[in-house]
C-alpha cells in the first residue's frame, strides 16, 4: 500500500488556512494561463487579449466551482449559511470550474463585441464629424474593443483544451496529498493509506487503504492530453477539439466517479455523474454532426521549427 502522512494544510492560523489543494490549484491556474497565452501568440492571437479573457474565465470558474459544490452539499450549507463564502476552507467542484470558466471567458468576448458595436456606432457618427473619419477610425481601432472584433471563441477554446488537462492534473496533486475525496476501500497493492489525523480519508477509514481515485483521474487526463495534443489543428470547425476534450473527460470521470463516496442524488448516481451525462448528451451529437478532419494548419506544423530557428539565430548573434 502507498502511505500518505502529510498534513493537508501548509499553513493554518485559525482564521486563514492554506491547504495543499489550494496551493496546487493556484500553480495549475498560473501555469495554464502562461502556456495558453504562449500557444495563442504562435497562432497570431494577441497575448493581452488572452490574459483579459483568462481573468474572467478564472474568476467565473472559481464562482462556478464553489456554486456546484454548494448545490451538491446543500444539506450542510442550508444549515450553515455563513460557510457559503468560506472558499478558503475548501469545497470546490472541478466540473463547475471547467464549465463556468468557459462561460466566463466566452461571455467576456461577446460582451466586448457588443460594446464595440455600440461604441463604433457612436464614434463613427458624431466623432467622425468632429475629428474626421481617419482620426476617428484610428481611435476606434486602437481601443480594446477592436481586439475582440475577430476573436474566435472556438479557436481559443481549442487552444485552451490541452492547458486545461494540464491544470486539472497539477491541481489534483493537492487532492492526493489532502485525501479529501473519499473513495471506497480496497485491498489492491496501490491503495492509498492516509495516516495524518487531519486528512478526511483518515477520519473516514483510519489506517485502511482506499482506492486512489484521483490518481486514476490524473492518468486518464494524461491519456486524453496525448490524444488532444495529436489532434491540434486537425479538427474543424473551431471548438470541436474543446468539445472532444469535454466528451473524453466526461466519459472517464463518469466511470471513475463510481469509486468515490460523494453524495448520491438518485439511482446510485452522484452530482458529477449527472453533469458528465449532460456533457456527453451535448458533445457526442455535436461532434458527430459537425466535426471533421482537416489538414493541420500551417502554424501548427511550422511553429516549433520557426521557434527553434529563431533561437539558433539569436544564439549566433
Amino acid at each position: 500500500m502507498i502511505r500518505i502522512g502529510m498534513d493537508p494544510d501548509i499553513l493554518n492560523t485559525g482564521s486563514f488556512v492554506l491547504s495543499w489543494h489550494g496551493f496546487f490549484t493556484f500553480v495549475a491556474v498560473a501555469v495554464t494561463v502562461v502556456l495558453v497565452a504562449r500557444w495563442a501568440s504562435r497562432r497570431g492571437i494577441d497575448t493581452e487579449s488572452v490574459y483579459a479573457v483568462a481573468v474572467w474565465a478564472v474568476v467565473v470558474g472559481i464562482i462556478g466551482a464553489r456554486l456546484v459544490h454548494i448545490v451538491d452539499r446543500w444539506d450542510f450549507y442550508s444549515q450553515n449559511f455563513g460557510q457559503v463564502l468560506a472558499v478558503w476552507q475548501g469545497g470546490i467542484a472541478l466540473w463547475g470550474a471547467i464549465l463556468f470558466g468557459f462561460v466566463g471567458g466566452a461571455g467576456y468576448v461577446l460582451a466586448r463585441r457588443l460594446l464595440g458595436r455600440i461604441y463604433s456606432g457612436q464614434t463613427m457618427g458624431w466623432f467622425k464629424k468632429l475629428m474626421g473619419e481617419r482620426i476617428a477610425k484610428g481611435y476606434l481601432e486602437g481601443t480594446m474593443y477592436a481586439r475582440f472584433k475577430d476573436f474566435s471563441i472556438g479557436k481559443m477554446a481549442d487552444i485552451s483544451a490541452p492547458g486545461l488537462l494540464i491544470a486539472q492534473t497539477i491541481g489534483r496533486i493537492g487532492d492526493i496529498i489532502n485525501g479529501e475525496h473519499l473513495s471506497i476501500r480496497t485491498d489492491l497493492p496501490w491503495g492509498f493509506i492516509y495516516s495524518h489525523p487531519n486528512s478526511p480519508s483518515f477520519q473516514q477509514w483510519g489506517l485502511t487503504a482506499s482506492q486512489p481515485v484521483i490518481a486514476y483521474e490524473m492518468i486518464w487526463n494524461m491519456l486524453v492530453l496525448g490524444l488532444i495534443w495529436k489532434l491540434r489543428g486537425r479538427l474543424a470547425p473551431p471548438g470541436m477539439l474543446f468539445a472532444l476534450y469535454l466528451m473524453l473527460y466526461a466519459l472517464g470521470r463518469f466511470f471513475i466517479q463510481f469509486l468515490r463516496l460523494d453524495k448520491e442524488w438518485f439511482a446510485g448516481l452522484q452530482e458529477a455523474h449527472l453533469i458528465a451525462l449532460a456533457v456527453l448528451a451535448i458533445t457526442v451529437p455535436l461532434l458527430a454532426y459537425k466535426a471533421r478532419f482537416v489538414k493541420p494548419a500551417p502554424e501548427t506544423r511550422t511553429a516549433r521549427p520557426r521557434a527553434r530557428a529563431a533561437r539558433r539565430a539569436k544564439g549566433k548573434a
